[in-house]
């Protein structure tokens, strides 16, 4: 890529999309195409057809797409599947169409099986069923990633997919209702300590292990994976560490400053029991992540703390 290529984020608004940007401004990169919902709705096939007509964008980061955490996975199943298809769909196909030289699709280690061997290798891909609670979202993001390949063999396109690990940082999503769980507990722990609360009840048994990523580590690997990373083969992106869900709960607390118990109620499920991600082939190339999670935490919290409503 050159410093004033034309390059489409789509999505940039969102937790993984401005991070983004903000890495691609920071490189000195000068010519990005950012549009709104409003403005380019990428469900809307003719419209996106449209843009890429008449922007022609030479490179595509395609972070565009509906997420949510467990409750949110399971009440709106369709939503995930449709929204997250279609997007793919119009913003893939579109830039094969429309010759862009390079795209990058963000994934998600959720389309792992749900009892994989640990850490998750990227040949583990397709090998056991998935973990129910959030299967319509991975499947979508499945057949992204046999999107991109198929594109890349058919026509000799050059679309890159990536696996981020668990995601927080700026612009998350901090809604109760759909957040993931750490942006849920940095919320959680914040208004229990704002209204004096003594307890804070949280989901599942805590025993459940994660991995977490800070949203500008993933930026700086996708900028770098498009610079120097031309495979069909997936790659995972993450620390390659992982802590349980109780672990993670007490880092938030300290952080937050809560002084209150914790209750977890064990009613609610856990999710998939250990996702932990084989970053090797990332580490191969030259890339690993810089910030640690006591800092990302409160980096994330000092960013709630100024933006939230």
């Amino acid at each position: 890529m050159k410093k004033d290529s034309k390059i489409f984020v789509a999505g940039h608004r969102g937790l993984v999309g401005s991070a983004i940007v903000r890495a691609l401004q920071k490189d000195d990169f000068t010519n990005l195409c950012l549009k709104t919902h409003l403005e380019l709705d990428l469900l809307d096939q003719h419209a996106v057809a449209e843009f890429f007509a008449h922007e022609k964008p030479e490179y595509v980061f395609l972070s565009a797409a509906k997420v949510g955490g467990i409750m949110a996975n399971k009440t709106y199943p369709a939503d995930f599947i449709y929204n997250n298809l279609t997007i793919e769909t119009n913003v893939i196909h579109s830039a094969y169409a429309h010759k862009v030289k390079k795209l990058l699709f963000l994934g998600s280690s959720c389309i792992y099986p749900k009892l994989c061997p640990q850490p998750i290798k990227e040949e583990y891909l397709l090998t056991a069923e998935l973990e129910p609670s959030n299967k319509a979202y991975a499947v979508a993001k499945i057949a992204g990633i046999i999107m991109c390949q198929s594109y890349n063999e058919q026509y000799g396109t050059n679309f890159i997919s990536l696996m981020p690990t668990n995601l927080y940082g700026p612009n998350d999503n901090f809604d109760l209702e759909n957040s993931h769980v750490l942006p849920a507990m940095i919320r959680k722990f914040h208004e229990a300590k704002v209204r004096n609360e003594a307890n804070v009840t949280l989901w599942g048994t805590g025993s459940a292990k994660r991995e977490f990523l800070h949203v500008d580590d993933l930026a700086h690997a996708s900028l770098f994976l498009m610079k120097n990373y031309n495979d069909s083969a997936i790659i995972n992106v993450g620390t390659g560490e992982d802590v349980s869900i109780k672990e993670l709960a007490e880092m938030v607390k300290n952080v937050v400053g809560y002084e209150g118990n914790i209750i977890w109620d064990t009613t609610k499920p856990d999710g998939t029991p250990r996702k932990l991600l084989d970053v090797s082939k990332l580490h191969s190339l030259g890339w690993k992540h810089e910030i640690p999670l006591d800092l990302g935490i409160t980096s994330a919290y000092e960013w709630f703390e100024e933006n939230y409503k």
